[in-house]
């Protein structure tokens, strides 16, 4: 399984898991607080901050037939057109965005949805692509992105093995030969019922490339979760603060949130280690207070050693108690005062 990279950072099982903070709509038509969330994203933690390029006449047609009205969830009764007009973030705002990224020495990529987004990103020399889960299925424009060569992320929502096994061999076949699938359910936010992070690894088994999660879920349990079964990247939506609304805000995390996720999650994949058994530099120094025998009354020369003069006690400065069996068929050769450590040459086996 090949590691990628993106603008010089190392993403694979052997690094700590990249963090993506997804700004999608948070920015609430505002440039300023979008550049507050790259600040936000870049003192939590984040590896990256992910942002979404598209007009709403690139995504749909304004008009309100059937399938063009969202129907049930968080933006029931909107319009495509309305929804992705509220929610986009204008084109001339990307260069300040990736400059403050820049700055701040925090990654800027994107999520483009058509060729002319790739077209923009390219002019301002984005390090990756993002597919989103949506688009999947849109292999034109994963032919556009793979043809930059620049690493692919791509997000698995509602995806068939079919669509996914598709989506692949058009990146690769259009000179893609960096990619991370993330492992994703397009519900807003998504039950932890519905995640099945299980599929993570046989994701990363059928395909042989790095998996991550793109998590809608609440809290940060399942990105915890995932980095333990392996996962190498974890995307999550990011606002300055629910209470202040926006397309996305529902189901995003705060910065106090994204810092504790980064924590968790790089301190998770740091337990992950490797297989070992055996004494840690940590525990080592413990070894001292497991069990040993001891004499836990006088015992006189040639007494006959019995469970009332030794015992398996703490310290472990005497022989192991594996040993109690063969002891207790011993008398003492000398004196053994009441807690000394029990040794062979205090001892003659099989004496009684």
């Amino acid at each position: 399984m090949q590691d990628i990279k993106i603008a010089g950072r190392t993403i694979g099982r052997s690094r700590p898991p990249y963090i993506v903070a997804e700004m999608s709509g948070n920015h609430n038509a505002s440039l300023e607080r979008a550049l507050a969330i790259v600040t936000a994203a870049k003192e939590a933690g984040c590896d990256a901050l992910k942002i979404q390029t598209y007009t709403p006449d690139t995504m749909t047609l304004d008009i309100k037939k059937p399938g063009f009205v969202v129907e049930g969830g968080l933006w029931d009764g909107q319009t495509l057109y309305d929804l992705y007009k509220g929610a986009q973030l204008p084109w001339e705002w990307h260069a300040p965005i990736f400059d403050k990224g820049r700055e701040l020495g925090i990654t800027v990529f994107s999520s483009p949805f058509d060729e002319t987004a790739v077209d923009l990103l390219e002019g301002l020399d984005a390090p990756a692509y993002k597919i989103a889960s949506f688009e999947l299925v849109d292999l034109p424009l994963i032919r556009r992105c793979a043809r930059t060569k620049k690493p692919m992320i791509m997000s698995t929502g509602m995806a068939t093995l079919e669509d996914i096994e598709e989506a692949l061999a058009c990146a690769r076949g259009a000179g893609a030969d960096e990619i991370v699938l993330l492992h994703c359910v397009s519900g807003y936010p998504t039950p932890a019922s519905d995640l099945n992070l299980r599929t993570i690894n046989d994701l990363a088994e059928r395909f042989a490339v790095p998996v991550g999660l793109s998590d809608h879920t609440m809290g940060i349990g399942a990105a915890v979760s995932a980095v333990a079964l392996g996962a190498v990247l974890v995307e999550k939506h990011f606002t300055l603060a629910r209470k202040d609304g926006g397309t996305d805000s529902a189901f995003s995390m705060e910065p106090d949130e994204m810092a504790r996720l980064c924590s968790e999650v790089r301190t998770a994949w740091q337990a992950l280690g490797g297989v070992r058994y055996g004494p840690n530099d940590s525990d080592r120094g413990n070894t001292t207070y497991r069990r040993s025998l001891y004499a836990v009354r006088d015992i006189a020369a040639g007494e006959a050693i019995t469970p009332d003069n030794v015992r398996s006690i703490r310290p472990a400065l005497g022989l192991a108690p594996k040993h109690y069996d063969e002891v207790m068929r011993a008398r003492a050769t000398r004196a053994i005062s009441r807690g000394t450590p029990m040794a062979w040459d205090l001892i003659e086996r099989g004496a009684k």
